[in-house]
């Protein structure tokens, strides 16, 4: 009897692993190929005869179709199946990096952000669909966590995978693989057989019933605060080493060494502000105070010239505290 009635529960387990493995995995995806592009500027800068004006320009153009397209892919989720939307944008977002690959200009170029900011929308909305659908609501912390931490280890490893392949394959070759990574995942996620969420179109509606509203100022203060986050984890993402040599001197090795402990920190913050979103009920407290430290660390190290040691452990300790902040924050 004891085994019957713990069977389902096993299975319960089973498939919450499941879920969150391949969700997590689809989440590496999306920030690896966030930074797919910036990794090959200097050998797209070379290839297409463009200045870093122009490269830029195709970030923005990213963020832009990013941002504007997520509210949209969220609704369109809820009604056809956010497994359906995963799967699309990672074929969409892989095919984007293998098509400049294979026909590189600078056009082929702004085309490509436009498909990858396409792609990079439906994750959040996805992601945070199936996972809030599938997991024990008392592990529901954790569980996010360890889906951004993913996220997090997928922009960490890019800059040494994509440098790998560059010296393997060269730039072009390099741009192929990354593609390719999304499609395969595509078709891991269904091998997995991961669950579905959303897709209530056909579901009966009750006139009589009140619809609550999701624009709450809850919601639209989290809007305003989490834009603000990305907009400065994005500078010092993509602009962080330029800005250390430019600025304050530091020597490549140096200003890298000190982005990946950023970036590195950063995954590990996500982990532990998973665990501290389970345990206290405070999160705006807590997301507070550690932003107030991170802004104070994020100073010092724009107001002086540390040495590379003190640079290293400064921006370690502020990427830390970004990503405890990503998690109590939601």
């Amino acid at each position: 009897m004891v085994d019957i009635l713990a069977a389902p529960q096993r299975a319960r387990a089973d498939s919450a692993v499941r879920t969150l493995t391949g969700i997590s995995v689809a989440h590496w995806v999306s920030h690896f190929h966030i930074f797919v592009l910036p990794m090959l500027f200097p050998f797209l800068k070379q290839q297409l005869g463009v200045g870093y004006v122009e490269l830029g320009l195709a970030l923005t153009v990213f963020a832009v179709v990013s941002g504007l397209t997520q509210a949209p892919i969220g609704y369109l989720a809820d009604h056809i199946g956010a497994r359906k939307i995963l799967l699309i944008g990672l074929t969409i977002g892989g095919c984007a990096l293998i098509g400049l690959g294979l026909h590189l200009s600078y056009t082929s170029l702004i085309v490509c952000a436009v498909l990858l900011g396409l792609a990079n929308s439906v994750y959040h909305p996805a992601d945070y669909a199936i996972l809030s659908a599938h997991m024990d609501e008392a592990r529901m912390g954790r569980a996010f966590s360890i889906h951004t931490f993913a996220g997090f280890l997928g922009g960490a490893v890019a800059p040494a995978i994509m440098a790998a392949l560059v010296a393997s394959i060269g730039g072009l070759g390099a741009l192929i693989v990354a593609g390719a990574v999304g499609p395969l995942v595509a078709l891991f996620l269904i091998v997995l057989g991961i669950p579905d969420a959303g897709a209530n179109k056909n579901k009966p509606t009750d006139d009589t019933a009140q619809k609550a509203s999701v624009i709450t100022p809850a919601l639209m203060v989290l809007t305003a605060f989490f834009t603000l986050l990305s907009l400065s984890t994005s500078g010092i993402n993509n602009f962080g080493v330029v800005a250390l040599m430019g600025g304050y001197g530091a020597s490549f090795s140096n200003a890298n060494i000190a982005l990946t402990a950023f970036l590195g920190a950063s995954a590990a913050g996500v982990l532990a502000g998973g665990y501290l979103a389970d345990w206290t009920h405070r999160h705006s407290q807590v997301a507070a105070a550690c932003f107030a430290v991170n802004a104070v660390l994020v100073l010092l190290i724009a107001l002086m010239n540390l040495p590379p040691v003190a640079l290293t452990l400064a921006m370690g300790l502020a990427g830390f505290l970004g990503g405890v902040i990503a998690r109590p924050a939601t």
